[in-house]
């Protein structure tokens, strides 16, 4: 009897454990921070001068920093959005509207990892917490609540979206100049055809909440021009290192013949989005943005450390 209730007892404490972590990745939404967190360890890599200049500990905190940064303005997002979350089919089982997690639970995390990130961020140097403390600002503060006024929501939400990609510059340099403005740049065009993408294909699920994520509102071929011609701006912006107006930031013309390449990849999906308007192809659409701007990334480094 005894032994059954000390295997009872780690059973549960098991699937407590196992619980708390899935509701720490759901309420950090740890698939997104990790990305966000590749597009910092990206710019740290384009940004550190050469070999001898690498610093591991510096990226390790980048590492741990950003993804504190990202996770807390997560957090504090559904903490804002929790009733609205429970309105729509993909958020209704995050841990705050379902009932699995508490706000003032919630609330704790964000303010922890918002502390410590900025702290890690800080000991790079002033800058790199700066430009994260403002991310997590834009977000919460403007971005969230514009979600449910008006679609130039996801102009604002761009802003804090394109910071990782030139966060992880200026942690490398400590200086913020043409090269990080540059990584801004790409990843603050990129933002408009993913996401209108998403809000596209969810677009039934968004209306439930009353979330403007359509330019237009509707899904409609203007929305879809606009799709067309931020992938245009996306690329052409790609594309600047190879000319030499970029500072040190730079890509051979090899590397910018794979740059135009996944341009046209993406751009193709643009059109078929213009073409049929539908949810598959809106889904599609986003999928291979993400791709792009992965590739994109790997292209950049990989054309710096072999020339």
């Amino acid at each position: 009897m005894y032994l059954c209730t000390i295997f009872t007892q780690n059973t549960l404490n098991t699937i407590s454990l196992k619980a708390i972590f899935f509701d720490f990745k759901a309420i950090t939404k740890a698939g997104l921070a990790v990305s966000v967190v590749f597009s910092s360890v990206a710019g740290f890599l384009l940004g550190v001068p050469d070999y001898a200049s690498f610093n591991a500990m510096v990226l390790f905190k980048l590492i741990v920093g950003g993804y504190c940064m990202v996770g807390a303005s997560n957090a504090f997002n559904q903490v804002i959005e929790k009733d609205l979350d429970a309105l729509m089919d993909r958020t209704k089982n995050r841990p705050i509207p379902s009932g699995r997690m508490q706000t003032n639970v919630a609330l704790v995390i964000a303010a922890l990892l918002t502390v410590i990130g900025i702290v890690l961020l800080y000991t790079i140097n002033p800058k790199t917490a700066m430009f994260g403390a403002i991310s997590i600002f834009l977000y919460t503060s403007i971005y969230t609540p514009l979600k449910t006024a008006t679609s130039l929501s996801v102009f604002v939400g761009a802003f804090p979206g394109a910071i990782p990609f030139m966060l992880g510059w200026v942690a490398a340099t400590n200086n913020f100049g043409i090269e990080a403005g540059t990584l801004f740049l790409i990843q603050f065009f990129w933002q408009f055809p993913h996401f209108w993408a998403i809000g596209w294909f969810l677009y039934e699920d968004y209306e439930k909440a009353g979330f403007f994520m359509l330019p237009t509102g509707k899904k409609d071929k203007g929305t879809a021009l606009q799709v067309i011609l931020y992938t245009m701006w996306l690329i052409i912006a790609s594309l600047l290192p190879v000319f030499g107006f970029t500072g040190k930031l730079f890509i051979t013309p090899i590397a910018a013949v794979f740059v135009f390449l996944l341009g046209i990849w993406m751009l193709f999906y643009s059109f078929r989005l213009y073409q049929n308007r539908t949810a598959k192809a809106a889904r599609s659409l986003m999928l291979v943005s993400v791709a792009y701007i992965t590739l994109l990334q790997l292209v950049y480094i990989i054309d710096k450390f072999l020339r």
